[in-house]
């Protein structure tokens, strides 16, 4: 116990690597006539599955055709209104009192000397 906390960072790992290569010698390995049959078992069925995912795909693509679904649907009046740009508003700056009060002289005077000719 005692020899475990005075060892340095790099025989910690030494010892690290030890340890994984024994147990990789306990591993039993496949042979390659095993491994060769699991490999093409694996890609047998990554190839089913890709053709059976495939066809119904395909399959429900062909069903919503012929039911339609993919038909553009014609916008009615109320929803063209909505989804139609608004087209662009001149939004003028406001006026201050003063102006108001002279564009109102000035009108009034105007309505005044058309009423008098």
């Amino acid at each position: 116990m005692a020899d475990k906390s005075k060892k340095n960072v790099f025989q910690k790992i030494a010892q690290v690597f030890k340890e994984v290569r024994q147990e990789l010698k306990k591993s039993v390995w496949p042979t390659k006539e095993k491994l060769r049959n699991t490999s093409a078992v694996v890609l047998a069925v990554i190839v089913f599955f890709a053709v059976f995912l495939s066809v119904i795909s395909m399959g429900g693509r062909w069903i919503l055709d012929k039911a339609n679904f993919y038909d553009e649907v014609q916008p009615s009046e109320t929803s063209a209104e909505i989804t139609a740009a608004p087209e662009a508003i001149e939004i003028e700056p406001e006026e201050t009192e003063a102006e108001q009060t002279e564009a109102e002289q000035t009108e009034a005077a105007e309505e005044s000397a058309e009423s008098e000719a």
